[in-house]
């Protein structure tokens, strides 16, 4: 018999049953209550209890979040070093004198990028079936040893001579970063799935609110300050001994390892899963997670919104090549920087929203987010003659990011039951890698035929439609139920 939508829905893949062996949950999910997920404001008679559950300090108490967050951290810092470390390793020793790099870190890019579209839904599904703090630790410690083992792989391989014109090193690198980034995305459903299990609802937007200071604050120092780190790296080593040159990579295994160690602290409180019969069918489980989005319109426009805002961002990473070479006093190879202003606004924004956001709903901070994106991404386009106030608008746009991207990622995070949370994480980690991939094809042919202005207009253009849209979306699908509730 064929299951409807619904019915499909209710259909559980497995029973759960108590482990003994299980550390109790810390995530308080079973006195949850509507008002804290939604972030709205609490009732006076919890007034009293505001400073003590609300800001980061509840977060940075909870000492399975910071060891989730240890491990982050270094997680993170090895993420953001390994495509300088890449880098590092074809200039060293297979890029020839007079030739461009370009060509050789294209190749990486791409070995990167198609495990993120072949394996980010299935990951999401494996995700939901195995223990997450098992998850997290071994991609750890696996990328940490993929990594580590780079060094003798290369020494083996270089006097094997070139296949198709490569030099057989190279393979070993596309291929480290091909498993690299597949274990990549098992991690990032994981670790999104765990946040919910170890975090009160209403800490979830502090929670995440680090969270993301803690990426953004990565991808800046990884990528300033990634490469006198790798260099220090091998002096120190080559100090040790003259004739080992594995600096760099003990640097960026050794942080994955780390992370993997740290990760061993935390506890999740997840009960053993036991299948009844035959599991189901992958597919099937993706098909379970699809069918959820679809019928929870308020996952569904947080996934939206979160598609909408890293496609603004991956295609102002391409556009900020074009912007650095119009503005004066700023070179176009200094377009980082402009990259970098963008990180420092999203840290401070997520700063603020996890002291104070929680003063509004999702959805009002997901709208002022979206009107003051607009508003940023019209001032970039306009102050194009001025270096300060371009940067001034950049950082804005980083700050307004935050209101919507931490508040989408948190309803998300508190609308998904436990049993699904990897599916739809990993489904999301899809969209999002997919909404990552097109800006950056499509964006500089956009800039080529229509002109820097009018794509910034556009893309705000498409910003404030997408937050007007999920404000009245989903306004509207709360007082549909209230109505039916009544």
């Amino acid at each position: 018999m064929q299951l409807s939508d619904p019915e499909r829905l209710k259909k559980l893949p497995c029973n759960e049953t108590s482990d003994p062996m299980a550390e109790p949950s810390s995530s308080g999910d079973e006195d949850q209550k509507p008002s804290e997920v939604e972030g709205f404001l609490p009732e006076p008679g919890d007034t009293l209890r505001e400073p003590l559950t609300r800001g980061f300090l509840p977060v940075l108490k909870n000492r399975n979040f910071l060891a989730l967050w240890s491990g982050q951290v270094f997680s993170q810092m090895a993420d953001k070093v390994y495509l300088v470390l890449m880098i590092a390793l074809i200039a060293d020793r297979f890029k020839g004198e007079n030739q461009p790099i370009s060509g050789w870190v294209s190749a990486i890019m791409v070995a990167f990028t198609i495990p993120a579209v072949l394996f980010g839904s299935l990951a999401g599904v494996f995700v939901d079936r195995w223990s997450k703090k098992a998850v997290l630790v071994a991609t750890n410690l696996l990328r940490g040893v993929l990594v580590l083992t780079v060094p003798f792989l290369l020494w083996v391989t270089q006097s094997w001579g070139s296949l198709y014109n490569l030099p057989i090193g190279f393979y070993i690198l596309l291929g480290t970063t091909f498993l690299v980034s597949a274990l990549t995305q098992f991690f990032a459903p994981a670790e999104q799935a765990v946040i919910p299990l170890i975090v009160k609802p209403r800490n979830l937007l502090s929670a995440n609110s680090l969270y993301t200071t803690t990426i953004m604050a990565s991808l800046i120092v990884g990528f300033a300050v990634g490469e006198p780190i790798l260099g220090l790296a091998d002096t120190l080593v080559r100090g040790v001994n003259i004739n080992w040159d594995f600096g760099k990579e003990l640097v960026v295994g050794g942080s994955y390892a780390i992370a993997g160690l740290l990760l061993l602290l935390l506890k999740t409180g997840e009960k053993k899963k036991v299948y009844e019969g035959e599991p189901p069918h992958v597919l099937a489980d993706i098909l379970d997670g699809l069918l959820y989005v679809r019928h929870h319109r308020r996952v569904r426009n947080a996934l939206i919104q979160l598609v909408i805002l890293f496609s603004v961002f991956a295609a102002l990473s391409v556009l900020a090549v074009r912007l650095a070479e119009m503005l004066p006093g700023l070179k176009t190879s200094q377009f980082g920087f402009l990259l970098a202003a963008g990180g420092v606004g999203m840290a401070c924004g997520a700063a603020i929203l996890g002291h104070w956001g929680q003063r509004f709903s999702h959805n009002q901070l997901s709208l002022y987010g979206s009107i003051g994106m607009a508003g940023s991404l019209v001032g970039i386009a306009l102050f194009t003659h001025s270096l300060w106030l371009t940067f001034l608008m950049t950082i804005l746009l980083g700050s307004f990011a935050a209101l919507v991207g931490i508040p989408m990622q948190t309803t998300i995070q508190a609308d998904t039951p436990k049993e699904m949370r990897g599916k739809v994480f990993g489904l999301q980690n899809n969209a999002v890698n997919i909404a990552l991939s097109l800006p950056l094809a499509l964006a500089g042919v956009a800039e080529t035929l229509l002109g820097l202005k009018t794509v910034f207009f556009s893309l705000a253009a498409l910003v404030i439609a997408g937050g007007v849209l999920n404000w009245y979306i989903s306004g509207t699908g709360l007082s549909m139920s209230d109505k039916t509730d009544k």
